[in-house]
Protein backbone atom coordinates (compact mmCIF):
# COMPACT_ATOMS: atom_id res chain seq x y z
CA UNK A 1 0.00 0.00 0.00
CA UNK A 2 1.58 2.98 -1.31
CA UNK A 3 1.33 6.72 -0.27
CA UNK A 4 1.54 8.94 -2.72
CA UNK A 5 1.28 12.52 -1.18
CA UNK A 6 0.09 13.43 2.44
CA UNK A 7 -3.55 13.54 2.64
CA UNK A 8 -4.61 11.32 0.18
CA UNK A 9 -5.76 7.27 0.12
CA UNK A 10 -3.17 4.76 0.02
CA UNK A 11 -3.12 2.98 -3.45
CA UNK A 12 -2.53 -0.48 -4.10
CA UNK A 13 0.34 -1.43 -5.92
CA UNK A 14 2.47 -3.56 -7.63
CA UNK A 15 6.46 -2.75 -6.23
CA UNK A 16 9.83 -4.06 -6.70
CA UNK A 17 10.71 -6.48 -4.28
CA UNK A 18 13.18 -4.19 -2.33
CA UNK A 19 17.34 -5.32 -2.61
CA UNK A 20 18.97 -5.30 1.02
CA UNK A 21 21.68 -3.61 1.25
CA UNK A 22 24.92 -3.93 3.96
CA UNK A 23 23.69 -5.20 7.43
CA UNK A 24 20.10 -5.19 5.81
CA UNK A 25 17.53 -8.08 6.00
CA UNK A 26 14.48 -8.96 3.37
CA UNK A 27 11.40 -9.98 5.15
CA UNK A 28 8.67 -11.50 3.94
CA UNK A 29 5.90 -9.52 5.70
CA UNK A 30 3.65 -11.49 7.87
CA UNK A 31 2.02 -9.39 9.89
CA UNK A 32 1.78 -5.06 10.55
CA UNK A 33 0.61 -3.02 13.28
CA UNK A 34 -1.78 -0.34 12.32
CA UNK A 35 -0.52 2.32 14.28
CA UNK A 36 -1.67 6.01 15.01
CA UNK A 37 1.64 7.34 13.75
CA UNK A 38 0.64 5.62 10.73
CA UNK A 39 -2.44 7.47 10.65
CA UNK A 40 -1.13 11.41 11.34
CA UNK A 41 1.49 10.49 8.47
CA UNK A 42 -1.45 9.46 5.96
CA UNK A 43 -3.27 12.73 7.24
CA UNK A 44 -0.09 14.67 6.98
CA UNK A 45 -0.14 15.47 10.68
CA UNK A 46 4.03 14.44 10.69
CA UNK A 47 5.14 16.65 7.64
CA UNK A 48 8.20 15.22 5.71
CA UNK A 49 7.59 12.08 5.19
CA UNK A 50 9.43 10.26 2.16
CA UNK A 51 6.79 10.01 -0.56
CA UNK A 52 5.94 8.11 -2.13
CA UNK A 53 6.09 5.42 0.53
CA UNK A 54 4.93 2.26 2.28
CA UNK A 55 3.74 2.83 5.75
CA UNK A 56 3.67 0.86 8.46
CA UNK A 57 6.06 0.24 11.43
CA UNK A 58 5.11 -2.60 13.75
CA UNK A 59 6.32 -5.44 11.13
CA UNK A 60 6.56 -8.94 11.80
CA UNK A 61 8.46 -11.16 9.10
CA UNK A 62 10.63 -14.13 8.10
CA UNK A 63 13.63 -13.56 6.88
CA UNK A 64 14.33 -14.60 3.17
CA UNK A 65 18.06 -13.70 2.90
CA UNK A 66 20.97 -11.06 3.06
CA UNK A 67 22.62 -10.05 6.79
CA UNK A 68 24.25 -12.27 9.34
CA UNK A 69 22.92 -11.92 12.64
CA UNK A 70 18.96 -14.00 11.73
CA UNK A 71 18.79 -17.27 9.99
CA UNK A 72 17.11 -17.73 7.08
CA UNK A 73 13.67 -18.33 8.25
CA UNK A 74 13.55 -16.47 11.53
CA UNK A 75 10.97 -14.82 13.01
CA UNK A 76 11.77 -11.16 13.83
CA UNK A 77 10.12 -7.70 14.85
CA UNK A 78 10.57 -4.41 13.14
CA UNK A 79 10.12 -1.01 15.56
CA UNK A 80 9.51 2.23 14.23
CA UNK A 81 13.35 3.11 15.08
CA UNK A 82 14.99 1.84 11.89
CA UNK A 83 18.88 3.39 12.03
CA UNK A 84 20.68 5.64 14.09
CA UNK A 85 23.77 7.85 13.19
CA UNK A 86 25.82 5.97 16.37
CA UNK A 87 27.86 8.80 16.81
CA UNK A 88 25.98 11.90 18.20
CA UNK A 89 25.81 12.97 21.61
CA UNK A 90 22.52 10.77 21.94
CA UNK A 91 23.64 7.69 20.76
CA UNK A 92 27.18 7.83 22.53
CA UNK A 93 25.07 8.64 25.90
CA UNK A 94 22.59 5.66 25.54
CA UNK A 95 19.50 7.87 24.25
CA UNK A 96 19.74 6.94 20.43
CA UNK A 97 15.66 7.00 20.37
CA UNK A 98 17.25 11.31 20.11
CA UNK A 99 19.47 10.68 17.63
CA UNK A 100 19.32 13.84 15.12
CA UNK A 101 19.90 11.56 11.97
CA UNK A 102 17.69 8.68 12.86
CA UNK A 103 16.02 6.91 10.35
CA UNK A 104 12.57 5.95 11.28
CA UNK A 105 10.32 2.48 9.75
CA UNK A 106 7.57 3.23 7.35
CA UNK A 107 8.62 7.47 7.53
CA UNK A 108 11.83 7.80 6.13
CA UNK A 109 11.85 4.38 4.41
CA UNK A 110 9.26 1.83 3.21
CA UNK A 111 7.42 -0.11 5.55
CA UNK A 112 5.68 -3.03 6.63
CA UNK A 113 2.17 -2.63 4.96
CA UNK A 114 3.55 -4.53 1.89
CA UNK A 115 4.21 -8.50 1.11
CA UNK A 116 8.33 -8.01 1.59
CA UNK A 117 10.05 -5.17 3.38
CA UNK A 118 13.53 -4.51 3.86
CA UNK A 119 15.46 -3.58 7.46
CA UNK A 120 18.67 -3.13 9.22
CA UNK A 121 19.47 -6.19 11.20
CA UNK A 122 21.02 -4.23 14.15
CA UNK A 123 17.15 -2.81 14.50
CA UNK A 124 15.38 -5.98 15.06
CA UNK A 125 14.10 -8.16 17.23
CA UNK A 126 13.69 -11.70 17.87
CA UNK A 127 9.52 -12.47 18.69
CA UNK A 128 8.90 -14.05 21.72
CA UNK A 129 7.61 -17.53 21.30
CA UNK A 130 3.98 -18.43 22.10
CA UNK A 131 2.65 -15.06 20.31
CA UNK A 132 0.87 -15.41 16.62
CA UNK A 133 2.06 -12.75 14.49
CA UNK A 134 -0.96 -11.09 14.87
CA UNK A 135 -0.55 -10.78 18.40
CA UNK A 136 2.95 -9.69 18.26
CA UNK A 137 2.46 -7.01 16.27
CA UNK A 138 1.38 -4.27 18.54
CA UNK A 139 4.04 -4.74 21.04
CA UNK A 140 6.12 -3.51 18.38
CA UNK A 141 5.32 0.24 18.96
CA UNK A 142 2.05 0.24 21.12
CA UNK A 143 3.90 -1.97 23.42
CA UNK A 144 7.25 -0.47 23.34
CA UNK A 145 6.68 3.25 23.30
CA UNK A 146 4.21 2.02 26.46
CA UNK A 147 6.27 0.51 28.26
CA UNK A 148 9.14 3.54 27.85
CA UNK A 149 5.91 5.54 28.82
CA UNK A 150 5.40 3.66 31.89
CA UNK A 151 9.06 4.06 33.09
CA UNK A 152 9.16 7.47 32.69
CA UNK A 153 5.96 7.56 34.62
CA UNK A 154 8.37 6.39 37.88
CA UNK A 155 6.82 4.04 40.43
CA UNK A 156 3.41 5.61 40.30
CA UNK A 157 0.98 3.62 42.56
CA UNK A 158 -2.39 5.44 41.22
CA UNK A 159 -1.51 5.49 37.44
CA UNK A 160 -3.84 7.27 34.75
CA UNK A 161 -4.19 6.19 31.67
CA UNK A 162 -5.76 8.25 28.97
CA UNK A 163 -7.08 6.98 25.95
CA UNK A 164 -7.40 3.24 26.04
CA UNK A 165 -6.47 2.16 22.52
CA UNK A 166 -3.12 0.21 21.58
CA UNK A 167 -0.51 1.49 23.46
CA UNK A 168 -2.89 1.45 26.73
CA UNK A 169 -4.35 -2.15 26.94
CA UNK A 170 -0.76 -3.01 26.48
CA UNK A 171 0.30 -1.04 29.29
CA UNK A 172 -2.69 -1.73 31.53
CA UNK A 173 -1.79 -5.10 31.83
CA UNK A 174 2.11 -4.96 32.69
CA UNK A 175 1.25 -2.28 35.56
CA UNK A 176 -1.49 -4.31 36.91
CA UNK A 177 0.96 -7.61 36.88
CA UNK A 178 2.91 -4.96 38.83
CA UNK A 179 0.76 -3.96 41.80
CA UNK A 180 -0.25 -0.67 40.61
CA UNK A 181 -4.12 0.67 40.59
CA UNK A 182 -4.77 1.66 37.22
CA UNK A 183 -7.45 4.39 36.20
CA UNK A 184 -8.80 4.56 32.59
CA UNK A 185 -9.60 7.79 30.99
CA UNK A 186 -11.31 7.52 27.83
CA UNK A 187 -14.30 9.61 26.15
CA UNK A 188 -17.51 10.44 28.45
CA UNK A 189 -19.69 8.21 26.32
CA UNK A 190 -17.02 5.46 24.98
CA UNK A 191 -18.32 2.90 27.14
CA UNK A 192 -16.89 -0.14 25.20
CA UNK A 193 -13.40 1.25 25.95
CA UNK A 194 -14.37 1.65 30.05
CA UNK A 195 -16.11 -2.24 29.93
CA UNK A 196 -12.40 -3.25 27.83
CA UNK A 197 -10.48 -2.03 30.49
CA UNK A 198 -11.97 -2.83 33.49
CA UNK A 199 -11.59 -6.17 32.17
CA UNK A 200 -7.79 -6.12 32.19
CA UNK A 201 -7.89 -4.69 35.68
CA UNK A 202 -8.35 -1.39 35.69
CA UNK A 203 -9.98 -0.18 39.06
CA UNK A 204 -11.88 2.55 37.27
CA UNK A 205 -12.70 3.80 33.76
CA UNK A 206 -14.76 6.81 32.96
CA UNK A 207 -14.46 10.11 31.61
CA UNK A 208 -10.97 11.53 31.14
CA UNK A 209 -11.91 14.80 30.82
CA UNK A 210 -13.82 15.14 34.04
CA UNK A 211 -10.92 12.81 35.86
CA UNK A 212 -11.05 9.98 38.41
CA UNK A 213 -13.02 10.45 41.88
CA UNK A 214 -9.08 10.29 43.37
CA UNK A 215 -5.57 11.48 43.35
CA UNK A 216 -3.29 10.03 41.03
CA UNK A 217 0.24 9.77 40.97
CA UNK A 218 1.12 9.82 37.32
CA UNK A 219 -0.86 9.68 34.16
CA UNK A 220 0.19 8.77 30.75
CA UNK A 221 -1.72 10.49 27.59
CA UNK A 222 -2.02 8.70 24.87
CA UNK A 223 -4.65 10.17 23.26
CA UNK A 224 -3.42 12.73 20.72
CA UNK A 225 -5.84 15.15 22.06
CA UNK A 226 -3.68 18.47 24.16
CA UNK A 227 -6.75 19.61 26.05
CA UNK A 228 -6.26 16.20 28.16
CA UNK A 229 -3.08 17.34 29.65
CA UNK A 230 -4.83 20.03 32.11
CA UNK A 231 -7.18 17.72 32.93
CA UNK A 232 -4.08 15.12 33.60
CA UNK A 233 -2.27 17.88 35.53
CA UNK A 234 -5.54 18.77 37.32
CA UNK A 235 -5.58 15.11 38.16
CA UNK A 236 -1.97 14.07 39.85
CA UNK A 237 -1.10 15.03 43.48
CA UNK A 238 1.56 17.30 44.14
CA UNK A 239 5.15 15.86 42.94
CA UNK A 240 3.59 13.44 40.63
CA UNK A 241 3.87 13.56 36.77
CA UNK A 242 2.22 13.65 33.38
CA UNK A 243 3.52 11.99 30.45
CA UNK A 244 2.68 12.29 27.19
CA UNK A 245 3.11 9.58 25.02
CA UNK A 246 2.17 10.76 21.27
CA UNK A 247 4.30 11.34 18.41
CA UNK A 248 1.38 14.52 18.20
CA UNK A 249 -0.93 16.12 19.70
CA UNK A 250 -3.33 19.23 19.13
CA UNK A 251 -2.46 22.28 20.47
CA UNK A 252 -2.14 22.68 24.55
CA UNK A 253 -4.34 24.81 25.66
CA UNK A 254 -3.36 27.33 28.11
CA UNK A 255 -3.81 27.06 31.71
CA UNK A 256 -3.17 27.96 34.85
CA UNK A 257 0.37 27.76 36.55
CA UNK A 258 -1.37 26.61 40.27
CA UNK A 259 -1.85 23.21 37.70
CA UNK A 260 2.03 22.44 37.26
CA UNK A 261 2.84 24.25 40.64
CA UNK A 262 3.83 21.91 43.59
CA UNK A 263 6.34 19.51 41.71
CA UNK A 264 4.57 18.51 39.48
CA UNK A 265 6.24 17.41 35.98
CA UNK A 266 5.19 17.61 32.37
CA UNK A 267 6.97 15.64 29.59
CA UNK A 268 6.80 13.74 26.45
CA UNK A 269 8.07 10.23 24.94
CA UNK A 270 10.08 10.33 22.02
CA UNK A 271 10.29 7.02 20.12
CA UNK A 272 12.25 4.07 21.61
CA UNK A 273 15.72 2.59 22.07
CA UNK A 274 16.77 -0.68 21.44
CA UNK A 275 17.11 -1.44 25.28
CA UNK A 276 13.71 -0.57 25.55
CA UNK A 277 12.68 -3.32 22.99
CA UNK A 278 14.72 -6.12 24.49
CA UNK A 279 13.42 -5.46 27.85
CA UNK A 280 9.95 -5.97 27.33
CA UNK A 281 10.12 -8.32 24.79
CA UNK A 282 11.99 -10.20 27.38
CA UNK A 283 8.77 -8.96 29.90
CA UNK A 284 6.04 -9.35 28.00
CA UNK A 285 5.75 -13.35 28.00
CA UNK A 286 5.91 -13.18 31.89
CA UNK A 287 2.83 -11.37 32.65
CA UNK A 288 1.56 -12.70 29.85
CA UNK A 289 0.78 -9.48 27.97
CA UNK A 290 -1.74 -10.70 25.15
CA UNK A 291 -2.51 -8.14 23.18
CA UNK A 292 -6.43 -7.53 21.84
CA UNK A 293 -6.09 -7.33 17.89
CA UNK A 294 -8.64 -6.74 15.10
CA UNK A 295 -7.39 -8.48 11.90
CA UNK A 296 -7.67 -6.93 8.19
CA UNK A 297 -6.48 -7.86 4.83
CA UNK A 298 -3.58 -5.18 3.38
CA UNK A 299 -5.82 -4.20 0.55
CA UNK A 300 -8.36 -2.66 2.76
CA UNK A 301 -5.82 -0.69 5.20
CA UNK A 302 -7.66 2.34 4.27
CA UNK A 303 -10.84 1.40 5.55
CA UNK A 304 -8.55 0.26 8.77
CA UNK A 305 -7.20 3.70 9.10
CA UNK A 306 -10.98 5.12 8.54
CA UNK A 307 -11.84 3.00 11.51
CA UNK A 308 -8.71 4.49 13.94
CA UNK A 309 -9.53 7.44 13.01
CA UNK A 310 -13.02 7.68 14.28
CA UNK A 311 -11.98 5.59 17.69
CA UNK A 312 -13.42 2.19 16.24
CA UNK A 313 -10.84 0.01 17.12
CA UNK A 314 -10.68 -2.40 20.66
CA UNK A 315 -7.39 -2.73 20.89
CA UNK A 316 -5.15 -3.35 18.32
CA UNK A 317 -5.54 -3.29 14.21
CA UNK A 318 -3.33 -5.51 12.21
CA UNK A 319 -2.72 -5.90 8.53
CA UNK A 320 -2.13 -9.65 6.94
CA UNK A 321 -1.24 -10.03 3.00
CA UNK A 322 -2.77 -13.59 2.87
CA UNK A 323 -7.19 -13.61 2.97
CA UNK A 324 -8.01 -13.69 6.78
CA UNK A 325 -8.64 -17.05 8.14
CA UNK A 326 -6.54 -18.73 5.63
CA UNK A 327 -3.86 -20.98 8.18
Amino acid sequence: MVLERSGRRLELRDVAEPEPGLGQVLLRVRACGVCRTDLHIVDGELQHPKLPLIPGHQIVGEVVRGGSRFDQGARVGVPWLGATCGSCRFCVANRENLCDAARFTGYDVDGGFAEFAAADERFCFPIPDGYADEQAAPLLCAGLIGYRSLRLAGHAQALGLYGFGAAAHIVCQAAVAQGRDVFAGTRADDDESQVFARSLGAVWAGDAAAGPPTELDAVIIFAPEGRLVPAALRAVRKGGSVVCAGIHMSDIPAFPYELLWGERSLRSVANLTRADGEEFLALAPTVPIRTEVEVSELADANEVLDQLRAGRVKGAAVLVSQPVGDP
